[in-house]
């Protein structure tokens, strides 16, 4: 009986080179696939021609029972101001839309992300991300009827004196955040500050503050560079991340109220093309 197969064998190993370059070819075209689909996503969520559907999934960051009776009874209506600020800041730059952003609170994750490593590498920091999105993946699967555009995983935690929450995070490539957040209705506001924040790095935007200082960039991150004088200022940008009060002082916006969408930031998001 073997005999019959020997000639098939012989020719795949005559032909090996051949087999293993449509493998190759066949492997490139996936990743081709996959990365074009992402590119579409990403330009189609920034044409502010469809609303963006961005789903929240509360995780209990610490297993505390105070923290689960916060989640349980979570309402859409607390991340409505989310909703609200997009609209406002969209309108202001002349996008037609009428609801740009659409948020949906979905089911409980209970499964917790991979850890940011301590003074990270490159190479640390890369490898992260991508067990961060595959883990974001597998924790909301299954979890909506229908697939969102952007994820948003919010892990939140009891507050405590002087407590200071680690960094959250918002990947453009997959889309998807993990927020820090603090459990009770006195921090909605600016827990929602922080929420914002990081889905617009979904959508393309990017942190401008001094990560060693936390004090918002001159001129890229304040709400009115223009303004004379120009500090203290009246509000912040979104992605400054902070009410600039003098060159060297900043404080948190209370709430999305406080916050606006400056002009380089439009500019990420195709806001506007100028």
């Amino acid at each position: 009986m073997l005999d019959q197969f020997t000639p098939v064998a012989s020719l795949i190993r005559l032909n090996y080179p051949m087999f293993k370059q449509i493998r190759i070819l066949i492997l490139l075209s996936i990743l081709l696939f996959v990365a074009l689909s992402a590119w579409l996503s990403q330009a189609r969520s920034t044409d502010w021609n469809d609303t963006l559907w961005v789903a929240i999934y509360p995780i209990n960051a610490e297993g505390d029972r105070a923290t689960q009776h916060y989640i349980d009874t979570l309402k859409p209506r607390d991340f409505e101001s989310i909703e609200r600020f997009m609209l406002r800041e969209t309108k202001r730059y002349g996008a037609p839309i009428a609801q740009p952003v659409h948020i949906e609170l979905s089911q409980q994750v209970d499964i917790q992300p991979p850890a940011l490593p301590n003074r990270a590498n490159v190479f640390d920091v890369v490898i992260w991300s991508l067990r961060a999105r595959l883990w974001a993946s597998r924790a909301s699967k299954d979890k909506d009827d229908l697939t969102p555009d952007v994820r948003l995983l919010i892990r939140y935690h009891q507050p405590r004196e002087f407590r200071v929450l680690d960094e959250s995070v918002g990947m453009k490539k997959g889309m998807f955040g993990i927020v820090n957040a603090f459990a009770g209705r006195t921090h909605t506001a600016r827990n929602n500050v922080v929420i914002a924040h990081e889905f617009l790095h979904t959508i393309g935007a990017t942190d401008k503050y001094d990560p060693g200082t936390n004090q918002p960039l001159n001129p890229i991150g304040l709400a009115e560079p223009n303004r004379r004088p120009v500090f203290p200022q009246r509000y912040a940008e979104i992605m400054g991340g902070r009410i600039a009060l003098s060159p060297t002082e900043a404080v948190m916006p209370t709430s999305l109220n406080e916050t606006v969408i400056g002009t380089g930031t439009a500019l990420e998001i195709r806001l506007t093309r100028d």
